[in-house]
């Protein structure tokens, strides 16, 4: 229990926090990996080089200063935060590594600055912070052995690859020991633990689960990254899934995580909403089949949005869903069609989504909302939404990559 004290330094350091955050937080990364390599693998390096992952953080860091005396305020990104650190086998003997780089971080970048009543302070406030994580993941733990039979990773089978697209790649996994495989949560993702290199180091990364929830296989549809810049990388995991992992090769996959899951909906009545843009379809799908499995009685919109026909993923699938379900509508709006897009005229609109579109779709409906992509588009989005007085609590959605804000 944090001293009134306690309290009172670390708001005093929000302003602190508000102006150097992000050059805090690259300097604690830094020291971490060089004092501490072993936790690397549980970072991805296109976040650190892109300063995702800094900013992040330091978001992160700011919103507990601020409520460090409410902590509940922050539940959900307690969650979001708790569920990723699960998915990748954070343990609590990795938190005294964390709190050590983080305060020795604190004291190099202030300086002078870091009396030793804001060292005190930070130390009781990160230990307040890792107790409540440490608890909610050895819960989550729990759950994963009762929901799905096992926790950390275990050996799975790829038995099947197809093209989603021509940029992503579907991968079908079978548990290597023939056990059943218990149905997901539609919007969870897994993580893949392979080595790409022999004799190398493993990495492990998050992917969406794009199937439906119930079916006998995992199957996860992985967009291939190549570097936007000259001095970032290209994505290495998702290069190898591509080029390299074949059908009956064993990965370790870990079981299912994630918050952002489709829920029983707020509304008796109104159409339920699916944004999706990008590879952010993946979770968007699975999400869609147990949305027409259970709930027929009720219009449900499908929004797919996508650079052109090329790179827009579930084409098939996606009319499959369309000639089985009458109360399923599809729009699928490409913002650069190619020639070939409009001789085919297989989409129903171009550009990016506006309130036109919106209106057309939703009208003035009451509706709830599951949206992925693109964070610019998420953000997008989100302002067009609320410009239609919407509820933040009927609008779900989620970020590829470290969190972020949506609001502007």
């Amino acid at each position: 229990m944090l001293t009134q004290a306690q309290l009172d330094v670390i708001k005093a350091t929000v302003p602190v926090l508000d102006a150097g955050g992000e050059a805090l937080t690259r300097h604690f990364y830094e020291r971490m990996f060089r004092e501490n390599p072993e936790v690397r693998s549980f970072f991805n390096p296109a976040h650190q080089k892109t300063g995702g992952q800094q900013r992040a953080l330091a978001a992160a860091i700011c919103a507990y200063a601020k409520h460090i005396e409410n902590p509940g305020v922050l539940a959900d990104a307690v969650e979001l935060i708790a569920q990723k650190h699960a998915s990748l086998g954070i343990q609590p003997q990795h938190y005294p590594i964390v709190g050590t780089n983080l305060l020795s971080s604190i004291k190099e970048v202030l300086g002078d600055d870091a009396t030793p009543d804001i060292i005190d302070a930070w130390a009781a406030a990160y230990n307040q912070l890792a107790d409540l994580f440490i608890a909610r993941e050895k819960a989550i733990y729990a759950d994963q052995v009762a929901e799905y039979g096992w926790n950390g990773f275990k050996r799975f089978v790829v038995s099947q690859r197809e093209a989603a697209s021509d940029n992503i790649t579907s991968i079908y996994f079978a548990a290597e020991d023939g056990q059943a495989l218990q149905a997901h949560l539609p919007g969870q993702y897994i993580t893949l633990r392979v080595t790409p290199t022999e004799g190398g180091t493993a990495i492990m990364r998050n992917y969406s689960l794009s199937n439906r929830a119930g079916d006998t296989h995992y199957r996860i549809s992985v967009k291939r990254e190549l570097a936007l810049a000259p001095n970032t990388p290209d994505g290495v995991c998702s290069n190898y899934v591509h080029d390299q992992l074949q059908v009956g090769d064993v990965v370790e996959l870990a079981p299912p995580c994630g918050e952002f899951t489709f829920k029983t909906p707020q509304h008796d009545q109104g159409p339920l909403v699916f944004i999706a843009g990008g590879v952010g379809i993946t979770p968007v799908l699975s999400m869609l089949h147990s949305a027409l499995a259970e709930h027929s009685d009720r219009d449900i919109i499908l929004l797919q949005c996508a650079i052109n026909g090329s790179v827009r993923a579930f084409a098939d699938e996606i009319a499959e869903l369309q000639s089985q379900h009458t109360n399923l509508t599809t729009h699928l709006r490409l913002s650069d069609p190619s020639a070939q897009d409009l001789i085919n005229n297989t989409h129903q609109s171009q550009g990016f989504i506006d309130q036109a579109l919106l209106d057309e779709l939703i009208g003035d409906r009451p509706s709830e909302v599951y949206l992925c992509g693109p964070t610019p588009m998420l953000s997008h989005v989100w302002r067009l939404l609320k410009a239609r007085n919407m509820a933040d609590s009927h609008i779900h959605y989620e970020f590829f990559g470290p969190a972020g804000e949506l609001a502007a």
